[in-house]
C-alpha cells in the first residue's frame, strides 16, 4: 500500500515516515509549501513556527530525511489556498475581536485537504495519507472515529476535530500510540537529523500585525461599567484573558474580558470577572455522531492545552449547541474551538460564538 506522508521537517513527521516504512508501506514524502510572503514586511520573528520565511529550511530537512529513508519526495504548492483559507480567516476573525485558531482550519482544509488533493492532481499516486499528529483513527461499525493520542499531555485530537468521514477513511496516524519522549528516542536511534529539533510553538513567529496589514485604530480601554481607563491602538492586539501588556495601573492585575468591534473598546476587569459557565458554539462538525438531537453529558476542551472538563451539551437552533460547564471556566474566547469528547473519542466540536 502506498502512503503519502506530510513531512514538515520536524521530528514527528520524520518518525511517522520511518515507522510506516518499517511496517512495510510504500512511503512517499510530501511537504506543503505555504509561505508566499504576500508582500509582507516581515520581521525576523522566531524560528520553529508553522508559517514563516524559514520554510525553506524545513523543506531542506524534509528532503534530507527522504534521501535518508530512500523514499520519493515532493514539494506541493499550497500557497494560494493557504492564503485564501487560513490567512483570510485569521484576519477576518482578529479584526472582529475574536481569537481564531489557524491550526484547526489548516489541518481540516489544507493539510488534510488541499495537500493530498493537489498531490494527486500532480500525478502522485497513493492510497492513504499520514501525518505526525498524536491522535488515533479507528473504524467501528462502518464509522471512522477520531480518538485522543495515548499521551495526554501531547494529544492533538483537538486540532483535528473538523475532519470529515471521507478524510478519516484515508488517514493513518502512526504516532497516536506513542509518547513524545519515545518518538525522540526512535529518531535518535535511527540518526534522524530532526531528532532534537524543537517543536513549533505557534503558527507564525513574527508580529501578528504583519499578517493583518492594518493601520492603528485608537480606542478606549474601559472597565465593566464603561469607565475609560486608557487607550489602545487596535483591539486585534489583545486576546481574551490577557494580563500582561495592558498598561493600566490597578490595585490588582487586570485581564482582558471582552473585545468590542462595534465600539472599538477593550473591556478589562479583575480575575473574578474572567470566569464563565456557558457558551454557544456554531459551525459544528460531528465525527462520532451524525447530529446532536438531545442533551448529552460529556467532556469539552475550549483550548488545545486544557484537559477535558465535564459539560452538558444540547441543541440550540440550527447548527448550534449550548455548552453548560459543571465548573466555571476562565477566559473563554470567542473564535476558539470547543471540542467535545466521550472519554477518548472525539464527538465533534464547533466555533465559540458567545459566552455568558
Amino acid at each position: 500500500m502506498k502512503v503519502l506522508v506530510g513531512l514538515s521537517g520536524g521530528v514527528d513527521s520524520s518518525v511517522a515516515a520511518l515507522l510506516l516504512k518499517q511496517q512495510g508501506y510504500e512511503v512517499i514524502g510530501a511537504t506543503m509549501s505555504i509561505w508566499g510572503k504576500n508582500g509582507l514586511a516581515v520581521s525576523e520573528g522566531k524560528h520553529d513556527a508553522c508559517y514563516g520565511p524559514d520554510e525553506k529550511e524545513d523543506i531542506e530537512l524534509a528532503s534530507k530525511l527522504a534521501k535518508q529513508l530512500d523514499i520519493p519526495y515532493h514539494v506541493v504548492d499550497c500557497v494560494t489556498k493557504y492564503e485564501d483559507i487560513v490567512l483570510a480567516n485569521f484576519k477576518k476573525e482578529y479584526l472582529a475581536g475574536h481569537t481564531p485558531n489557524p491550526c484547526v482550519w489548516c489541518n481540516a482544509l489544507v493539510k488534510f485537504g488541499v495537500l493530498p488533493q493537489v498531490a494527486k492532481l500532480n500525478g502522485i499516486e497513493f492510497d492513504k495519507f499520514a501525518t505526525g499528529h498524536y491522535a488515533r483513527v479507528v473504524e467501528e461499525n462502518g464509522r471512522f472515529l477520531l480518538k485522543k493520542g495515548v499521551a495526554p499531555h501531547k494529544d492533538q485530537s483537538y486540532f483535528l476535530y473538523r475532519l470529515k468521514q471521507e478524510q478519516l477513511k484515508h488517514i493513518i496516524l502512526p504516532l497516536g500510540e506513542y509518547t513524545k519522549d519515545k518518538i525522540r528516542e526512535i529518531a535518535r536511534e535511527n540518526h534522524l537529523e530532526a531528532a532534537d529539533k524543537p517543536d513549533s510553538q505557534d503558527f507564525y513567529g513574527g508580529d501578528y500585525n504583519e499578517l493583518l496589514g492594518v493601520k492603528e485604530k485608537v480606542g478606549n480601554i474601559v472597565d465593566t461599567n464603561g469607565k475609560v481607563l486608557g487607550q489602545h491602538k487596535g483591539i486585534w492586539n489583545y486576546t481574551i484573558g490577557q494580563r500582561k501588556g495592558i498598561g493600566i495601573s490597578a490595585p490588582e492585575p487586570l485581564y482582558v474580558l471582552e473585545l468590542r468591534k462595534d465600539t472599538n473598546e477593550v473591556v478589562v476587569g479583575f480575575a473574578d470577572k474572567t470566569f464563565k459557565k456557558l457558551l454557544i458554539a456554531n459551525d459544528l462538525n460531528w465525527i462520532a455522531i451524525d447530529k446532536l438531537t438531545e442533551p448529552v453529558k460529556c467532556q469539552a476542551k475550549i483550548r488545545s492545552t486544557q484537559q477535558p472538563v465535564d459539560v452538558e451539551i444540547k441543541p440550540h437552533g440550527d447548527d448550534e449547541v449550548e455548552v453548560n460547564f459543571d465548573d466555571m471556566q476562565k477566559s473563554i474566547a470567542i473564535g476558539q474551538s470547543a471540542v467535545f469528547y466521550d472519554d477518548d473519542i472525539v464527538l465533534g466540536g464547533g466555533i465559540i460564538k458567545s459566552v455568558s
